[in-house]
């Protein structure tokens, strides 16, 4: 069996592993007080062109979204987010569990707009009674969406503009950032998303590592005591080196952008397979997750070969799955399944 369920279906790229292997041996400082994650840091600074970013490394997606939102709320404030956002539908409830509400806004294709932020907090403002509700406290977005959409630089610059205005701190979920990035679409690069935002991180776990994100601090007001709340949350990893030589391995020689290349420009070739049988998309995304809608009969005949995740069963009888590619997908794989694809 083919999996396109998700894009951590493997475990890291071959140049991680090796170097996991080689360093094996080496006796290191713990908690990420090591060369190599001085050396990792170093070059995400660079990338970011953010000489005096803070980077700290963490594990997971929902541990760095529970630990980054717990350090800049106060404890009767809460985080905006798109409806869709991961942060309200996919992690059980984590952000609430650390005693703070996520304020929902409607999507449109996954993105929130600066207007709708602004109207969000203005509602708020003007309450006569606000003191008895929860005050928005920062906003969070994926990038990209959760549906594989992506923000233009034009409508990031215009929430970063109004977050600023509001002194809303703006934090992006980057868990599948590289496959954002990397794709034709997007007209944004990692020094854009480092100048929009107030605090961001780089996904490693969907992107080439073993597990890993990396989150980049470009707010000084945010910086202080992070690594505090990690240590208190149980995020601080003993052997920090492990994160450290992922990170260095994967911002070696363009490692992370180039890997993540491929997988959108194969998720594409997937996407046109299916709409040239007439299969319905589901999402406008362009980037390396795909939904459609598929009958019983075809979905049988594809489940053979390969595993995609579903999502649910339509009212119309169809079933609506996600096709995911990954940095480890190989092209004979999605050669593979255009052609049954085009078979159907």
């Amino acid at each position: 069996m083919t999996y396109f369920q998700c894009d951590y279906a493997s475990g890291a790229h071959p140049k991680i592993i090796q170097n996991l292997v080689d360093t094996n041996d080496d006796q290191c400082l713990g908690y990420g007080s090591d060369k190599y994650c001085e050396s990792a840091i170093k070059k995400i600074k660079d990338a970011c062109k953010k000489p005096d970013a803070d980077v700290h490394f963490l594990v997971g997606g929902t541990q760095t979204n529970s630990i980054v939102i717990a350090s800049i709320l106060r404890p009767h404030q809460g985080v905006i987010s798109a409806d869709s956002g991961h942060i309200a539908v996919h992690e059980a409830g984590a952000i609430e569990a650390g005693g703070h509400k996520v304020l929902i806004l409607p999507s449109i294709d996954g993105k929130i707009t600066a207007e709708q932020v602004k109207e969000c907090c203005e509602l708020h403002q003007k309450d006569p009674v606000r003191h008895h509700t929860v005050q928005p406290g920062m906003v969070y977005i994926s990038f990209p969406t959760e549906i594989g959409t992506l923000y233009s630089k034009q409508e990031l610059k215009d929430l970063s503009s109004v977050c600023k205005s509001l002194n809303l701190p703006l934090f992006i979920d980057g868990a599948r950032l590289g496959y954002g990035i990397m794709s034709e679409f997007c007209d944004l690069n990692l020094a854009d998303i480092a100048e929009f935002c107030d605090i961001f991180y780089i996904g490693g776990t969907k992107c080439g590592t073993l597990f890993g994100e990396a989150v980049v601090i470009t707010n000084n007001t945010l910086k202080k005591d992070f690594r505090y709340i990690m240590k208190q949350r149980g995020a601080l990893l003993a052997k920090g080196r492990m994160l450290g030589i992922q990170f260095d391995t994967l911002f070696t020689d363009n490692l992370y952008f180039e890997i993540c290349k491929n997988a959108v420009s194969y998720a594409l070739k997937i996407r046109k397979a299916f709409e040239d049988k007439g299969v319905e998309v589901m999402s406008n995304s362009q980037t390396n997750q795909q939904f459609f809608a598929l009958s019983d009969e075809w979905l049988e005949k594809l489940s053979q070969k390969y595993v995609f995740q579903f999502i649910y069963k339509m009212t119309d009888g169809r079933n609506f799955i996600r096709v995911c590619t990954s940095w480890s997908s190989q092209e004979s794989d999605i050669n593979s399944l255009i052609e049954d694809i085009s078979a159907l």
